[in-house]
């Protein structure tokens, strides 16, 4: 159903730890040790969901989130920063940008699962609506095809 989720941290133990936890819970993870890699995997990959670290090398998180931002897609994937930074200044930086949601490390693995399975539930509802816009914007280009051929309708009678 979804490609996997995109998971970048710097540090080697954090990263393996979001994975597994991730991946008991049925979700398929690709990981990345710094933003530079972490980029590429979205652009390659198309997630559905990623989870970054905020302080990584190249890239910082912040920096993936504005490209990610950036980029024009009717579905772009769903980015919770889980990081080290607490202060209140930072979550509100962190979620000005264009996050969709921020953890604070050591986080509760019950309670990353929870927002990542709210997270992929707001990127189907994303797709579903996406696809009946597609839907919608052939109908009204089969309407304006058939506007077009009324006046040639009316005058053969």
């Amino acid at each position: 159903m979804f490609s996997p989720i995109v998971v970048a941290d710097d540090d080697a133990v954090g990263r393996e730890l979001v994975s597994r936890v991730l991946e008991k819970a049925g979700h398929p993870t690709v990981t990345a040790p710094d933003g530079e890699r972490a980029w590429a995997l979205i652009q390659q990959v198309k997630p559905p969901l990623a989870v970054l670290d905020w302080d990584m090398p190249h890239l910082t998180g912040i920096d993936v989130l504005r490209r990610v931002k950036l980029t024009v897609d009717r579905t772009p994937p769903y980015v919770i920063l889980l990081t080290s930074r607490t202060e209140v200044r930072d979550r509100v930086r962190g979620l000005s940008v264009g996050a969709d949601d921020y953890l604070t490390k050591p986080f509760e693995p019950a309670e990353l699962v929870a927002r990542v399975e709210v997270g992929l539930r707001v990127v189907q509802l994303q797709r579903s609506l996406a696809a009946r816009v597609t839907e919608l914007e052939d109908a009204l280009a089969h309407v304006n095809r058939l506007e077009q051929l009324l006046p040639i309708c009316a005058r053969c009678k």
